[in-house]
């Protein structure tokens, strides 16, 4: 037993041997590529999108321009900007990664649909070459918008001098939506607490009776009525507690953020 188990032994340092590989150090061709191939986000989204375009090389000596072109189906100036210079981006000496930066424009319509804005690298200087490999990988970039309801997006929520940010409306047909926080300075504590309303297509809104999961039950009934403004966007509820003695109202109004 004890000749098996060396013999065991000796093959299994003679395959552990055999499966070391020899270290490959990569040499080149070094290029620049998007570090990713797509993003899908929706048009209310307020801030800034970059989209990062790297450089594959030992070391960023000066700094590196890198030319693009855009297509696609979304529209400049009407579904989205480019903030700085568009057509160029530059990864500075010594770093790495340089961005495209876009910002998305809300004109929402209550029509769903998506455009696609395609970033395609063109030509950069150096001995560095568009995409990785010879199949080009990371050469191109699609970022796809998706329409969104006009009341849907991100918003403040005040109440006397509370307010309270990234506060989240949100809808699948532009007609029922869901409001993620209501609890603006009503209750003594922080629980996020949603709702349903409607849009009634007149700048009015409802919001039907409801039981709120957060309350007990002997005071979870809530309903009420809302406004809006079809310009600014700005929504203001009125929100009745109905279990409550004598059924107070609070008003909370929510500004796009």
């Amino acid at each position: 037993m004890k000749k098996v188990f060396a013999i065991l032994s000796v093959l299994t340092l003679f395959v552990i041997a055999s499966c070391e590989t020899e270290r490959v150090i990569f040499t080149g061709p070094f290029f620049v590529r998007f570090s990713e191939s797509a993003l899908s986000v929706k048009e209310s989204f307020s801030k800034e999108i970059d989209i990062e375009v790297q450089v594959a090389s030992p070391k960023v000596e000066e700094d590196v321009i890198i030319s693009y072109k855009i297509s696609g189906t979304a529209r400049v100036g009407i579904d989205y900007t480019i903030v700085g210079e568009s057509g160029k981006v530059t990864v500075k000496k010594g770093e790495y990664f340089g961005l495209i930066k876009v910002k998305l424009i809300n004109n929402s319509n209550n029509i769903i649909r998506s455009q696609d804005v395609v970033f395609t690298l063109e030509s950069v200087g150096g001995n560095l070459q568009i995409g990785q490999g010879e199949s080009a990988i990371g050469k191109a970039y699609t970022l796809t918008i998706i329409d969104d309801c006009i009341l849907g997006g991100t918003y403040i929520g005040q109440r006397g001098s509370v307010q309270v940010p990234d506060i989240f409306i949100t809808s699948t047909d532009c007609e029922n939506y869901i409001l993620s926080d209501w609890n603006i300075n009503v209750f003594n504590s922080s629980t996020i607490m949603d709702l349903k309303f409607i849009d009634n297509g007149d700048n009015t809104l409802t919001i039907p009776e409801q039981e709120e999961e957060n309350l007990d039950e002997s005071q979870a009934t809530i309903r009420g009525t809302g406004v809006v403004d079809p310009i600014t966007r700005k929504i203001i509820l009125t929100i009745t507690l109905v279990d409550f003695p004598n059924q107070p109202q609070v008003t909370i109004t929510y500004l796009p953020d």
